[in-house]
């Protein structure tokens, strides 16, 4: 119910504080936890799990070694081009529940093919319809570059990926040692390989198209009025937003030609 009030205001408050912020989605992790997961009726734990599983790979090479470790500050480096467009969209695969585990291990390519499929997402929101600016796959365990390369490849020629003109269409490379981890019991299966994908797109505008929408709708404000705030608050948190779908906006346009005239 006021989801999109507590989304909006911090994201507000906190985009001018904070460097890369990766995003979750409520309905995306819902959406996974019943097809992929098969869970009928998930609850906080196991969209909890399904998230910390995603925060372990992301922060793995602070705690296990690899052939490509990737540094936390390296994602500001490589997936932020400008400080307000600074939330990647998180992907990760493969997402197997422990009762329907292949016997057979899937492959570098098939995991990494399934990071370019919407229902591996954090986010709702179709990146077909935007453009990447940057893009950073961190594998996990029985991993070598030969395969990623091969992999990388097959994703260039077979999918439909478009990057910003502006920007190199290179993809960032993390190889981490430390094969996944899951809680005993739990939802996911134990694999050999996993992958998390980090990538910056326009795409992801249309969760903010989302919220914003939700937020337009003003059902509640009286809640928080009542508790203190101002309404004022809420109307900059909502420019401030509409500001950030214009930013988003703007960075998937085809750059300018440097030799036009300005008038």
């Amino acid at each position: 119910m006021v989801e999109p009030y507590n989304s909006l205001l911090t994201t507000h408050t906190t985009l001018e504080h904070s460097d890369c912020s990766f995003m979750v989605d409520n309905e995306a992790i819902y959406d996974i936890a019943k097809s992929n997961l098969g869970i009928k009726s998930p609850t906080y734990t196991n969209l909890n799990r399904l998230i910390a599983q995603v925060v372990s790979s992301i922060t793995a090479s602070l705690r296990f070694d690899g052939a490509l470790n990737v540094d936390l500050t390296e994602f500001q480096t490589n997936l932020v081009p400008y400080p307000r467009i600074h939330f990647p969209l998180v992907t990760y695969a493969p997402l197997i529940s422990a009762e329907k585990a292949y016997h057979e291990q899937l492959s570098v390519a098939e995991i990494t093919n399934a990071c370019f499929e919407p229902g591996s997402q954090m986010v709702k929101c179709d990146p077909r319809n935007g453009k990447y600016m940057a893009c950073c796959l961190l594998y996990r365990g029985d991993v070598v570059p030969k395969d990623i390369n091969s992999a990388i490849s097959m994703i260039k020629t077979k999918r439909a990926i478009q990057f910003v003109d502006w920007c190199p269409t290179g993809f960032k490379v993390g190889i981490n040692y430390q094969p996944p981890t899951v809680v005993p019991g739990g939802d996911l299966a134990k694999l050999q390989r996993a992958v998390c994908m980090l990538s910056n797109t326009t795409a992801i505008a249309e969760a903010w198209a989302r919220l914003d929408h939700k937020f337009d709708l003003i059902a509640f404000v009286h809640w928080y009025v009542g508790e203190g705030m101002e309404e004022g608050e809420f109307s900059e948190a909502r420019e401030d937003m509409a500001a950030l779908e214009k930013d988003y906006e703007e960075v998937g346009v085809d750059s300018f030609d440097p030799n036009e005239e300005e008038y």
